[in-house]
């Protein structure tokens, strides 16, 4: 669970002057989109500057990029290089999850109620292909989504389809409980980690997910439509969705592919999407990733969890709006809940004054990183309690 007060020593610098972003934007809502890091910016205008001249692109650059970024993905949850596939979006890695599990009518689907849908619709789906029960585990009342989890898994699971935070509010379930649930009764665990890894620790040896898919465009500082797929030793003999060149055997040599190969690279390589080089990409994932390896999680975490715990605490006591307790919540989100719901005209006002938030569900999400100020908490304040008055 978060530590709910990390020590000072723990504790990041502000990095605003990393990003772009304009003293006068108070921007609280990175499990939206992050911005990209001015790093980050300039490896990707550089890798695109490489498509006007492609004599300058040689045959092992299709290949040397991708597997650095593969290796630092794959340091950031404990895997090894070998585990790790490049998937464009959450809904393509779970396509790749749900081609490889069967299942039979007799047997069961879990998933959260409102969890994102690109962990949902690729579920509903196999369900109804295969006559498998869909089961949507209701909001607890307690927040205490793990025992609610862990209530339905027995000897009819046969997928449980999670993510390690709910994304309305940061609602934290316990992975490691819900993996060993998982693995006594032989169900298939697939999580999607978009709004928690690059800002909270994932272990794949302790959790030991079956699958587990990321978007880079949010805790990972990456760009949009590239992410990873985590594909468990036990699984990587699978089928993929899509058959690439770059996939298979003997790859690296050009002149050779001519010579058609039934097998594949390494791990979960098989799992590759096509182009998976991506030149103007890639780069921009890699310098992301350089930065969060050098911060490292746990004092992302630390960082970010205090200054959760300051917007919380000062919600509850100056305007009696509440949020998931500490315990039961992911450290470095925060969903606001407000008495009788949230003021239509709030969002708009804010907006108004340049603190970017979310609305998710019943929540009204909060979710700062290293570029946030006090100015900007100062601001966030302001409009709620002039709205609110």
């Amino acid at each position: 669970m978060t530590p709910p007060h990390p020590p000072d020593s723990a504790l990041l610098p502000n990095q605003r002057h990393l990003f772009d972003i304009p003293d006068e934007v108070a921007f609280l809502n990175c499990a939206y989109m992050s911005p990209l890091p001015k790093v980050s910016i300039a490896a990707g205008v550089q890798g695109l500057g490489r498509k006007a001249q492609p004599w300058s692109i040689a045959p092992g650059d299709f290949f040397s990029g991708s597997e650095t970024v593969r290796a630092r993905f794959a340091a950031l949850i404990n895997a090894r290089p070998d585990d790790v596939a490049f998937a464009p979006a959450v809904s393509y890695g779970m396509a790749q999850a749900a081609a490889n599990i069967a299942l039979t009518k007799t047997q069961t689907i879990i998933t959260l109620a409102e969890q994102f849908p690109s962990n949902v619709y690729p579920w509903m789906d196999l369900a109804e292909r295969t006559g498998a029960r869909f089961v949507s585990v209701l909001r607890p009342g307690d927040d205490d989504w793990t025992a609610a989890v862990l209530d339905l898994i027995d000897s009819a699971t046969g997928v449980v389809a999670l993510p390690h935070c709910h994304w309305t509010d940061g609602g934290l379930i316990d992975l490691e409980a819900v993996g060993k649930a998982c693995r006594r009764v032989g169900a298939v665990l697939c999580v999607d980690g978009t709004q928690s890894v690059g800002a909270f620790p994932f272990d794949v040896q302790r959790i030991d997910p079956d699958y587990l898919a990321v978007a880079s465009y949010k805790w990972l500082l990456g760009p949009y439509s590239f992410g990873f797929l985590y594909v468990a030793p036990r699984r990587q003999g699978g089928r993929p969705i899509e058959h690439n060149w770059i996939a298979r055997r003997a790859s690296e040599d050009f002149a050779g592919l001519v010579n058609y190969r039934h097998e594949f690279h390494e791990g979960a390589r098989r799992f590759d999407v096509g182009e998976r080089s991506n030149f103007a990409l890639m780069p921009v994932a890699d310098a992301s990733l350089k930065l969060i390896s050098d911060w490292t999680v746990p004092r992302l975490l630390a960082t970010l969890t205090r200054r959760t715990e300051e917007i919380a605490t000062r919600a509850r006591a100056e305007l009696r709006i509440e949020s998931v307790p500490s315990a039961r919540r992911a450290g470095h989100y925060l969903g606001l809940r407000f008495p009788g719901g949230i003021p239509t005209h709030l969002p708009g006002r804010l907006a108004a004054e340049n603190v970017h938030v979310s609305v998710r569900g019943a929540a009204m999400r909060v979710t700062p990183h290293l570029w946030t100020t006090d100015a900007d908490v100062e601001r966030l304040f302001a409009v709620l309690r002039s709205t609110l008055a």
